[in-house]
């Protein structure tokens, strides 16, 4: 162990890490970021940055960067089918959409993320897939690991360490792919499980996998050895200097307008907006005294927002005025317990004075904002 620990550090003293300064236009050829911030929306939003504004064809760039515990889900998918959006709020765990494709995944600082950028035309992602296979082999020879055709790196043959995704622009491009060193497990396989019932959505749908965290195959393989690995292998096939630049994504001087960026990505429009259209179909089994109703709810959801909905209640349970001013208010809100909380109980002040009336929407009010 004591010469394992020491070989570690003889690795890592290879991989110079400054903080910024003008790198931008230091030379041409290959550079290589780190992120200080663990914030998904900031660092996503170097991603953008970096696509929006940089010269790839001078310059390839790879970026590394951490989050705190977050779900990232794809530039076309729908969070409510893809996660346990209650669960997330519970466990503080943010939510972001990215730019770019593919399916959802969980990040925490056990989790390495790496993006390579290039030109449009020297996109390759096995290309980089295979560089973080190498490097991990320069780690450890003896790890079972490959890339798939599906550009997942699976480890022991079953294990999925790796998910990737990719924005390919008019001129620039860039593929970033995960790293699982020690991430939550628990909380990955939990937050990941969508409890929705009786949604139909065209939303890209992700693919369920076994995963694995290179930790438990190798105790000494933390995340900080993983990343200066990888960036070392980066800056050998790239003929560069072993050196990491460290940058700060609230930067402004740095990353002119990166701010705004930042606050696009955090946006609800952005994040919940552009889910694709869908559907629930759905039977709420509400408890109430000693019976058990069953409720049919059908709603239609475009951008987010509830398009259409029936509520298909026991005869006289509610007045009929009552009920269509619920519908009528329901059209056009968003898909969100917030906005719906504050919906019901609005109406719940212009409810008849009535306790038995009143417990029969209190009971209906909590069970559709348990929907969302």
């Amino acid at each position: 162990m004591v010469l394992q620990s020491f070989k570690n550090c003889l690795w890592r003293s290879c991989v110079l890490r400054t903080p910024k300064a003008c790198f931008w236009s230091t030379a041409s050829g290959g550079l290589i970021i780190q992120s200080v911030s663990n914030d998904v929306y900031q660092n996503l939003a170097v991603e953008d940055w970096i696509h929006d504004h940089m010269d790839l064809e001078k310059q390839q760039i790879l970026f590394l960067w951490r989050n705190s515990p977050a779900v990232v889900i794809g530039r076309h998918q729908n969070p409510w089918q893809e996660c346990n959006l209650r669960l997330l709020r519970q466990k503080n765990v943010k939510l972001a959409r990215r730019r770019s494709g593919g399916g959802t995944v969980y990040h925490d600082l056990g989790n390495v993320n790496l993006t390579f950028f290039t030109t449009r035309k020297k996109y390759e992602r096995m290309g980089n897939l295979k560089l973080v296979v190498k490097a991990l082999k320069a780690l450890r020879p003896q790890l079972d690991v490959h890339v798939t055709d599906r550009y997942d790196i699976l480890l022991n043959k079953q294990y999925k360490i790796s998910g990737t995704a990719a924005k390919l622009g008019r001129t620039s491009a860039y593929h970033h792919c995960t790293l699982l060193c020690n991430a939550d497990k628990f909380v990955l396989s939990s937050v990941l499980k969508s409890p929705y019932k009786g949604l139909k959505s065209n939303a890209t749908p992700s693919v369920p996998a076994s995963v694995k965290n290179l930790f438990e195959e190798d105790a000494s393989l933390t995340s900080e050895i993983i990343l200066d690995a990888v960036a070392k292998e980066y800056a050998v096939q790239h003929q560069i200097d072993h050196h990491i630049t460290l940058i700060n994504p609230a930067d402004e001087t740095l990353l002119p307008g990166i701010s705004n960026k930042t606050k696009e990505l955090q946006n609800w429009e952005w994040v919940y907006g552009k889910t694709p259209k869908f559907s629930i179909s759905t039977c709420l089994n509400m408890a109430y005294k000693d019976s058990v109703l069953d409720v049919k709810v059908n709603m239609d959801v475009k951008h987010g927002r509830i398009e259409a909905c029936n509520i298909d209640l026991p005869e006289q349970w509610l007045p009929p005025g009552l009920y269509s001013e619920l519908v009528k208010s329901l059209i056009g809100s968003k898909f969100c317990p917030n906005e719906i909380t504050m919906l019901v109980t609005t109406l719940l002040k212009v409810c008849p004075q009535d306790n038995e009336l009143h417990s029969r929407w209190s009971l209906l009010c909590e069970n559709m904002i348990r929907l969302m």
